[in-house]
C-alpha cells in the first residue's frame, strides 16, 4: 500500500460528498481506487486527478467528454464487472450509443490491456479477468443492436484457426447487426473448412475474417485459399489489428481490406448491390 493512500471515507470527506457518492464515483470509474484487505483505498494522485476532472468545464450538447476508455480499463484490470457496467451506463448517460461504447470505450481499453500484458506490466490473470468482464458486458449490450425488419443480407464472421480473440468477433457481429445485417457468428479459432461449410449454409454477401494476433496470419491465408478453392465467388474481407493495410489483406488472399467498421459496412453494401445486379 502506498504511504499516501487514504480510505474512501477520507476521500469522500476531502471531496465534501457522502461516502456512497464517492463509492459511486469508484464504481463508475471516475475515481481510481483499489481494494486493500477488503477496504477501498485512494491515492493522493487519484484524488487530485478526480478534482482536476471535476474542475474541467463540460463540453456542450451531445456526448460529454470524459476518459471513458481509461476508466473502463481500470475496472477491467480490477475484474470489477459491476464497476465496468457503471462506466458503460455513465458513458451512455453522457450520450454515447452502444456502438460507440464498443468502439471508443471497450475496444481501446482492451487494446491497452493487451499491450500492457505484452510489455510485462500485467500478468495473464489480469488479462483473463478483463476478458471475462467484457464477455459479461457484451452479453448485456448485445440485444441493443437488434433491428427489426428485413435484413440487408447475411455475413459470415469469424477468426482463423489459432486465433483466440473471440471478443473482437463478438463485437464486430453486434456492430454489423446494428447496421441491418444478419450475421453468422463463428467465433474464434475457426478451421478453414468451417468457413466454407458455414458459407454453404447461408449463401452470404461476404465472409469476414478478423485477425488480431500476427502469428495467425498464415491461418487466415489458409482460410482464404480454402474458401476460394471450394466455393469461389463470395468476397472475402480481412481485417483486424494484425492486418495492417490493404496490400497485406490482398497478399493474404482476401478480396478487400476492412480497416474499420465503417469501411466494412461500405464494402458489404457494395458487394450486396453487385450481387443483386448480377
Amino acid at each position: 500500500m502506498e504511504t499516501d493512500d487514504i480510505t474512501l471515507q477520507q476521500a469522500a470527506d476531502a471531496l465534501g460528498v457522502h461516502y456512497m457518492t464517492a463509492y459511486r464515483y469508484v464504481r463508475h470509474g471516475q475515481l481510481e481506487a483499489r481494494k486493500v484487505d477488503g477496504e477501498w483505498r485512494v491515492s493522493a494522485a487519484a484524488l487530485e486527478a478526480f478534482r482536476a476532472g471535476a474542475r474541467r468545464p463540460r463540453a456542450g450538447r451531445g456526448v460529454r467528454s470524459a476518459p471513458w476508455a481509461e476508466r473502463m480499463e481500470a475496472r477491467l484490470v480490477a475484474g470489477d464487472a459491476a464497476g465496468a457496467w457503471g462506466v458503460v451506463e455513465a458513458a451512455m448517460a453522457a450520450g454515447a450509443s452502444p456502438d460507440r461504447v464498443y468502439t471508443e470505450v471497450i475496444t481501446p481499453a482492451l487494446v491497452s490491456i493487451g499491450d500492457r500484458w505484452a510489455g510485462g506490466e500485467l500478468d495473464i490473470a489480469s488479462e483473463h479477468r478483463a476478458t471475462a468482464v467484457v464477455q459479461r458486458l457484451i452479453g448485456r449490450l448485445g440485444p441493443q443492436f437488434g433491428r427489426r425488419g428485413r435484413t440487408r443480407g447475411v455475413v459470415v464472421v469469424g477468426a482463423p484457426a489459432g486465433e483466440t480473440h473471440s471478443l473482437v468477433v463478438s463485437m464486430l457481429a453486434d456492430l454489423l447487426r446494428g447496421e441491418g445485417w444478419e450475421v453468422s457468428d463463428l467465433g474464434a479459432d475457426v478451421p478453414a473448412e468451417s468457413f466454407v461449410s458455414a458459407a454453404a449454409e447461408v449463401e452470404p454477401v461476404a465472409v469476414v475474417i478478423s485477425v488480431t494476433a500476427s502469428d495467425c496470419l498464415p491461418a487466415a491465408a489458409q482460410a482464404c485459399a480454402t474458401r476460394r478453392a471450394q466455393r469461389p465467388g463470395t468476397p472475402i474481407v480481412l481485417g483486424g489489428r494484425a492486418v495492417v493495410d490493404e496490400r497485406s489483406a490482398l497478399d493474404l488472399g482476401a478480396d478487400a481490406f476492412g480497416a474499420d467498421v465503417d469501411m466494412l459496412v461500405s464494402l458489404l453494401a457494395g458487394f450486396s448491390g453487385a450481387s443483386r445486379s448480377a
